[in-house]
């Protein structure tokens, strides 16, 4: 079992990496910034809801920001992952996350193949684009990848949303992932449903990722927004500059196939 309740006030680096500054994917408008600002931590107790110490995603607005590449950007913001720390082949990974309300943020939660993408896979737990009644689940691999026909949006049911504390989860077996939310089944993808397009990608080890991104393809392609950022509106902008938006994580917690550990 994989599991970090964030409880110790910082990032775990034996089991977390921190992406850095250069790496760019999606037309996203942020660069990742390994710093308290944008990857930080609240005490247990101190988060209403929480059962545990908090991992907290942070976009923050810096005009002009340059990576070492030389790309400018006017965000910065968090991303993490367990490559070459943990991965693991088949089980349930789970985590509680709360999450802004604001057009064309783009938080998730996921998996991705340690090889060559799509060859090795992905499985989106969680993406969330600032539409606060929806998440989406995905998965990519050749041949659905991109644009791909293996999504599903699910709708919260009246009364609650994504500003509430929920566990987004992949239940990942040798023949199916089933995507649950607060331990209900939304979403089922089969081997065969997958083969109808190409090969299935999912038979080797996948490690887990943590990232609040801003803007970018995939908000623009929900909300159509051009300006000032690409999916990107003033109002989100101007919280961002005020610092009130965030990705707040209670836990995260991986339970291998076959561990005894594990939940049903």
């Amino acid at each position: 079992m994989f599991a970090d309740e964030f409880d110790s006030g910082a990032l775990d680096r034996s089991k977390w990496n921190v992406v850095g500054p250069d790496f760019w994917v999606n037309q996203e408008e942020q660069a990742y910034l390994d710093s308290p600002e944008t990857i930080g931590f609240l005490p247990a107790g101190t988060v209403e809801g929480a059962s545990s110490g908090v991992l907290v995603l942070r976009p923050r607005f810096r005009q002009g920001f340059e990576t070492p590449s030389g790309r400018k950007a006017d965000f910065v913001s968090g991303r993490i992952n367990t490559q070459g720390k943990f991965d693991f082949t088949y089980g349930r990974a789970v985590a509680r996350i709360r999450m802004p309300a604001a057009t064309g943020v783009w938080p998730a939660f996921w998996l991705l193949g340690n090889g060559k993408w799509p060859e090795t896979g992905e499985i989106d737990i969680m993406e969330y684009v600032g539409e606060r009644d929806w998440v989406g689940v995905a998965m990519h691999g050749t041949g659905y990848s991109g644009e791909t026909p293996l999504v599903n949006k699910h709708f919260f049911a009246p009364g609650t949303d994504v500003t509430d504390w929920h566990e987004y989860e992949a239940d990942w077996g040798p023949d199916r992932v089933v995507f649950k939310i607060d331990g209900r089944p939304i979403y089922r993808v089969t081997r065969k449903m997958v083969e109808f397009y190409d090969k299935w990608r999912f038979d080797t080890p996948q490690h887990v990722i943590l990232n609040f991104a801003v803007g970018g393809i995939y908000p623009f392609k929900t909300n159509g927004i051009e300006r000032p950022y690409k999916g990107v509106p003033a109002e989100t902008v101007e919280r961002i500059r005020m610092g009130e938006l965030a990705m707040e994580v209670d836990w995260v917690r991986v339970y291998k196939q076959g561990n005894p550990d594990a939940r049903e």
